[in-house]
């Protein structure tokens, strides 16, 4: 990016979810790229070099869900963190790779900011 500043991709099916996650991330300094799926989150991933953030929900449409989806950037993209979300109490038990973590919907942008500043360090 021309800016310096680094890219979010944003993984969620629910349009006003994704919107507020996107206004979320762009108040925080980043650039929000929305994907509506998984699969169209690696294309993505496939055709940019400056997505640093993938914070995705567990459950949506498409191929894979957005815990094979933090498995595949891990795999794919090793320096790429990534964050999981969900409002379905089964789903804390996920077991995620290296370099992501799990917070729970509803989520507070001040507990999403500070866990994107201690995966970055």
């Amino acid at each position: 990016m021309t800016d310096g500043r680094r890219s979010v991709l944003i993984v969620e099916d629910e349009p006003i979810v994704r919107m507020s996650a996107c206004d979320m991330m762009e108040d925080a300094g980043y650039d929000a790229i929305e994907a509506a799926d998984a699969d169209e989150a690696i294309a993505l991933l496939e055709s940019r070099d400056d997505i640093a953030l993938v914070f995705t929900d567990v459950e949506m449409p498409g191929s894979i869900n957005g815990a094979a989806l933090a498995a595949q950037v891990h795999d794919r993209w090793p320096p790429i963190r990534v964050i999981v979300t969900s409002g379905n109490a089964t789903d804390l038990d996920l077991h995620l790779p290296p370099h992501a973590e799990f917070i729970a919907k509803p989520y507070r942008g001040s507990q999403i900011s500070a866990m994107m500043a201690r995966m970055a360090g």
